[in-house]
């Protein structure tokens, strides 16, 4: 399957703790290639060690200039897959690239570590972007962080949907 758009930074589902081994085997390629990493406190029961580590583990991000290296990143041993949102291969902008680069290169940010919070079942919560907006629902299932199952009371009568996580999100309100 050709993919639709080859040009730019994409995202590559690597190995467990292969993320650097492929990182460097992607720039011996002479392919950009791009693995933030972090120092970390690591503690032991005697002793306490700083360590870096990915800052998204098992993803390497790539920008492709053809769709010769599109497959060349793939023949690389640990490499997976690319990410996919939906049918179309997950890319990502220069400027959210060199945001991240500038940040993991900052001296005075301490604790970088990314977290995706799901709400928790029971919560209720405000639906704040779709067709459901402003409704209160509660979550009643978290399948994965694209999937949400919420009741809602309105009518008298509870409704069962599934929607996706972000539609939980206050800061998507801003946006939409």
């Amino acid at each position: 399957m050709k993919p639709k758009s080859t040009i730019g930074w994409h995202v590559v589902y690597v190995r467990s703790r292969f993320e650097r081994k492929v990182h460097e085997a992607i720039e011996e390629m002479s392919i950009e290639s791009f693995l933030p990493m972090v120092k970390t406190v690591r503690k032991w029961s005697d002793r306490k060690k700083v360590i870096e580590k990915p800052l998204f583990p098992s993803y390497v991000f790539v920008n492709i200039r053809s769709s010769m290296d599109f497959y060349k990143v793939l023949s690389v041993n640990g490499t997976c897959a690319y990410i996919k949102i939906g049918s179309d291969y997950a890319t990502v902008r220069e400027e959210e690239i060199n945001k991240v680069k500038f940040m993991v290169g900052a001296r005075d940010l301490e604790d970088i570590e990314t977290k995706v919070a799901l709400p928790k079942v029971g919560e209720i919560k405000t639906i704040y972007y779709g067709p459901l907006a402003d409704l209160e629902c509660e979550v009643l299932k978290v399948n994965n962080q694209n999937k949400i199952v919420v009741r809602l009371n309105s009518l008298q009568q509870n409704i069962v949907a599934t929607l996706p996580a972000h539609y939980l999100d206050e800061s998507v309100k801003a946006i939409a």
